[in-house]
């Protein structure tokens, strides 16, 4: 009887030590134990959204005119790593506009802003305006500062964001009209290239002057 009840308690120690080491990873070569699940993190590209991939794209015949070098401090690589104002100021289709923001005294209210968009007109949309007219309006900083702010809109709009009405630094309001890569501002001014990244700006190139009312 006693011999029978040893037999049982040292098959029971057997039995647990046998399930421990099946249990410790470190007790053979090999283990039996199923491999960890694995991750694999989706690209930046497969993750984003339609309009995080909205707020990278360029679009609008102007922007062929664009220098292309990412050295030209005009070029959008360029542009996309300093303030607006400074951006513009490498853009060769921006030049009478750099001048006027310069002699409104905008240059450090626009650099510091954070995060706008700007409807900045060419210089041939500058070069629809009589010359007579546009030296006066250059040489009156109160009507100058006021056309020049009513072309700056708080936030970074995107082209998803642009369709509709928007108030403007200036108070007054503009609309935009029209989706995917054609849109017209104010009904009249048409963005030639759109969605250029600066580093607080979203800036869309437009065709026209844009007027506030009155």
């Amino acid at each position: 009887m006693r011999t029978t009840r040893f037999a049982a308690l040292a098959a029971a120690a057997l039995f647990s030590i046998s399930v421990a080491a099946c249990g410790d990873d470190s007790s053979s070569g090999s283990s039996s134990a199923a491999p960890a699940a694995t991750t694999t993190a989706p690209s930046p590209m497969a993750s984003a959204s339609p309009s995080m991939m909205d707020a990278m794209t360029n679009f609008g015949p102007g922007c062929a005119a664009v220098p292309t070098d990412p050295s030209n401090k005009g070029s959008f690589e360029a542009m996309a790593q300093v303030p607006v104002a400074t951006a513009a100021s490498g853009n060769p289709l921006l030049s009478t506009l750099v001048s006027a923001v310069k002699q409104a005294g905008l240059v450090d209210s626009l650099n510091s802003a954070d995060g706008i968009t700007v409807f900045a007109p060419t210089n041939d949309a500058f070069n629809k305006i009589p010359a007579a007219d546009l030296k006066k309006v250059l040489a009156d900083k109160k009507t100058l500062t006021s056309i020049l702010t009513y072309h700056v809109v708080p936030g970074k709009l995107t082209p998803t964001d642009l369709a509709g009405s928007h108030k403007t630094l200036q108070g007054g309001e503009l609309t935009v009209s029209g989706s995917g890569e054609d849109f017209k501002v104010n009904g009249d001014a048409s963005v030639v290239c759109g969605n250029v990244q600066t580093a607080n700006a979203n800036v869309y190139i437009i065709d026209t002057v844009l007027m506030p009312k009155q």
